[in-house]
């Protein structure tokens, strides 16, 4: 069985963000760049997989521009076996995500996706159930347990009201959650191991995908400074400002 996972280059979760002076984007100059923390959920589930004998392979795929492959190099430092990049430098849209992930599940034929339910700077959870209208794949998004049987994968979903158990018909395509597990760290002897594994590169046009955005960002701005709370001594107090100052009540 071969897994598919999908990594995004994210700005890390702990870099404080900063808009351009012109308002165009976000300013990437000197910062530290890391793999979607939900991705990194994906690669340890896919290697955990492969760990308890149920895959054979773990194929990491990325689209972006070249600076993608030291994501994905981390993803083949934590246990995947090759890696793929999609290398373009266009603003891919999570609709030209999904396309690419299809023709690359066309390439390699794999029984299961696995992908985070969401990436950090755009948070739209759009792609994985993209990936399984185009390819009419089952889909099971925000799992918190994964168990594979004979063709079927049965999956425990995080929802609203608590949780959901469903079975899907491999191949699937499966989004992480953050209760799915713990990712591992790499150790130094894997990430020299990881410097010798392969990536291949494909462009978009080489597989025969259009990734044009198809939605323009007009702007981004910060928001707007908060005004510092106050405490107040008496519940008394509490009220007044309720009823005279914010006008809530």
């Amino acid at each position: 069985m071969k897994v598919l996972v999908a990594a995004k280059r994210v700005v890390d979760y702990n870099v404080n963000v900063r808009v351009l002076s012109d308002e165009s984007g976000v300013d990437l100059n000197n910062v530290k760049m890391s793999v979607n923390p939900f991705d990194e959920i994906a690669i340890e589930e896919a290697v955990r997989l492969k760990e308890a004998g149920q895959a054979e392979e773990v194929i990491v795929v990325s689209v972006g521009t070249s600076a993608c492959q030291e994501q994905i190099r981390t993803a083949l430092a934590l246990g995947a076996d090759r890696g793929i990049l999609v290398e373009t430098d266009e603003e891919v849209q999570p609709l030209g995500i999904a396309k690419v992930l299809k023709a690359i599940m066309d390439k390699e034929q794999p029984e299961i996706v696995i992908a985070g339910k969401q990436a950090i700077d755009g948070d739209n959870s759009q792609t994985g159930q993209m990936l399984a209208a185009l390819g009419g794949y089952g889909q099971a998004t925000f799992a918190s347990e994964v168990e594979l049987g004979d063709g079927t994968a049965t999956v425990t979903r995080e929802i609203d009201g608590g949780l959901e158990t469903i079975t899907v018909k491999l191949p699937a395509v499966i989004t992480t959650d953050l209760r799915l597990n713990e990712p591992r760290y790499a150790s130094l002897p894997n990430i020299m191991k990881a410097k010798k594994k392969p990536i291949d590169t494909y462009t978009p046009a080489d597989l025969g995908v259009d990734v044009t955005p198809s939605i323009k960002t007009l702007k981004v701005s910060p928001p707007a400074e908060r005004q510092a709370g106050i405490v107040v001594e008496t519940v008394e107090e509490l009220v007044d400002k309720l009823k005279n100052e914010a006008k809530v009540i």
